[in-house]
């Protein structure tokens, strides 16, 4: 094979031979340790047979200190124009009165916005012979309606924030909820004691089986959710404009909110 090449081409291909045969020797050492580092995986994503599972409950109970209120302001006139006017003038009022009582900013958020034509059907009253020409509507005017919810950080005020709202024409006040501001914190709160709860019960049931706790290989949580208690925070209330101004601060009574935390917890045993 080598006898017609000369020193040079076998020199050349002699190297290029040992190249190859370098390259492939690395790639299968790589290849076998790859393997070998892969041994102690062997069994690791299996789910181990000897479990153990146990449940936590935890409950905190919390007293609402935020009011929501959620009203609209609704106007109509001739044009856009005028309904429009009639209506910022109205919650311009109800948002001053808001300022006055401390309420910021940040705490009023506008829900909706809307601005549409009002029509009436009017029948023709020149009937001929019998006949009646057939109806038509004809446009009256437009409406103009703004959706307000607002955050009262001094649930106390609420009564008299609701008696404002009435007074300066709202047009309907409804969905007032007594909730708890930070209810994330509260959640992790009764979460934290279910955990705690359960792996109290893992314990006791462990050394009752005369077993021994490995390690966490699952977790779960349901509920976590609020419990209402007591007529402030049970249920959303419409009050109508009407209801408002009559009373003069009404009272509201916040009630408390129970935050349920339920966990499951699997624990391998030997």
């Amino acid at each position: 094979m080598f006898i017609n090449l000369s020193d040079v081409q076998k020199r050349r291909l002699t190297n290029g031979i040992i190249a190859v045969v370098f390259l492939l020797a690395v790639f299968l050492g790589l290849k076998a340790l790859n393997t070998i580092k892969e041994f102690k995986y062997i069994g690791g994503n299996v789910y181990p047979t000897n479990t153990i599972n146990v449940s936590g409950k935890g409950t905190v109970v919390a007293i609402p200190d935020v009011a929501e209120v959620n009203f609209s302001v609704v106007e109509t006139g001739n044009t856009v124009a005028v309904a429009q006017e009639k209506a910022t003038k109205k919650m311009n009022a109800i948002l001053d009165a808001f300022k006055e009582m401390g309420i910021e900013d940040k705490d009023i958020k506008t829900t909706g916005y809307n601005s549409y034509p009002k029509y009436e059907y009017r029948t023709s009253s020149s009937c001929l012979n019998g006949y009646c020409p057939p109806g038509k509507e004809v446009l009256t005017g437009y409406e103009v309606s703004q959706n307000i919810t607002v955050k009262i950080r001094n649930t106390e005020e609420a009564g008299d924030a609701l008696t404002k709202i009435g007074t300066l024409g709202a047009s309907n006040i409804s969905g007032i909820s007594f909730v708890v501001d930070d209810l994330e914190a509260v959640k992790k709160q009764a979460r934290d004691e279910a955990i705690e709860n359960a792996k109290a019960e893992a314990k006791e049931l462990s050394r009752s089986l005369g077993l021994k706790l490995v390690k966490i290989v699952n977790f779960s949580e349901q509920g976590d959710y609020p419990m209402y208690y007591g007529m402030g925070g049970m249920e959303s209330k419409n009050i109508s404009v009407d209801m408002a101004v009559a009373q003069s601060a009404p009272q509201l009574p916040v009630g408390e909110n129970e935050i349920v935390s339920n966990v499951s917890i699997t624990y391998e045993v030997k």
